[in-house]
């Protein structure tokens, strides 16, 4: 059985470290706010900001909450975020996507701040990290380099291979690993021979959003599998992109699905809202 890396644990440690630090800024009179807007009632985006809240109030950083009607126009979204980038008092602004049609997601993310960007999605952002300088990192990749980091997995020299090439998983994780010196290969649905490269890595990062995709003859003896998928399977049941039960055996450690991935990304989004203050 290969080692289980849990993300609820690691996320926790993180969270606390978090706290101890945001702890010390209000003894001395700074405070750590964090904008959150929510447009719409998505079910799954009401939990996922509702999550985000609980981890503000854990650590101690003050969240702000705009809730806006489905009905808000593009106009008036903009207008909002353009108060609070102005508005000193708050050090990160987040828009919980995906957004009602009638909004452009990709103009609203630009309107962001790029110094409070703590998603990590601004164009300037991802071109800082496309080119190794300092800026937000979107904070799902970001969590997976920690926990390879804090399960002592060495990335350098290994070849890690990413099946899918998303802006928000798939690109970024690619320029981290780089930036831990892995060798990088990224591969897609217009990959040919997908099973050959995957059983090259040491590394197998999966983000494609198919349930179980990925099963035992993908992945080569000993390797570390990532799983960043959240699918249900023909049950209903809550799974990942790979068939943890056909992995399992081989690996040499894995991420379960939940448990794994999915609370790094809101451990990762603190990190950055505490980091606006410049204590990180």
């Amino acid at each position: 059985m290969s080692t289980l890396i849990d993300g609820k644990k690691i996320s926790q440690d993180i969270k606390d470290e978090l706290k101890e630090k945001v702890s010390g800024l209000n003894a001395k009179g700074t405070e750590v706010s964090l904008a959150v807007i929510l447009v719409g009632e998505d079910p799954a985006s009401q939990v996922y900001v509702r999550n985000k809240k609980k981890a503000c109030e854990y650590i101690g950083i003050r969240s702000i909450s705009h809730e806006l009607p489905d009905s808000t126009s593009e106009e008036e979204l903009l207008s909002l975020i353009s108060d609070l980038n102005k508005d000193d008092s708050v050090d990160g602004i987040l828009v919980q996507l995906p957004l009602p049609s009638h909004i452009n997601e990709d103009t609203v993310i630009k309107a962001i701040a790029p110094e409070k960007d703590v998603d990590g999605f601004h164009p300037q952002n991802v071109g800082a990290l496309s080119i190794g300088q300092k800026g937000y990192v979107s904070c799902t990749p970001a969590g997976i380099i920690q926990l390879l980091k804090r399960s002592n997995i060495n990335m350098d020299g290994a070849h890690a291979v990413i099946i899918g090439r998303s802006n928000i998983v798939g690109k970024p994780m690619a320029l981290l690993l780089l930036r831990e010196n892995a060798t990088v290969t990224i591969t897609h649905s217009h990959t040919k021979d997908l099973k050959e490269i995957t059983k090259q890595a040491d590394i197998l990062i999966v983000a494609i959003g198919k349930a179980k995709f990925v099963n035992d003859e993908y992945i080569k003896e000993g390797a570390v599998v990532i799983d960043v998928g959240m699918d249900r399977d023909e049950n209903g049941k809550l799974c990942g992109d790979v068939d943890f039960d056909s992995v399992k055996d081989k690996c040499s450690a894995i991420t379960p699905v939940p448990g794994g991935v999915g609370p790094m990304t809101i451990a990762m989004l603190m990190n950055n809202c505490v980091s606006a203050k410049g204590e990180i």
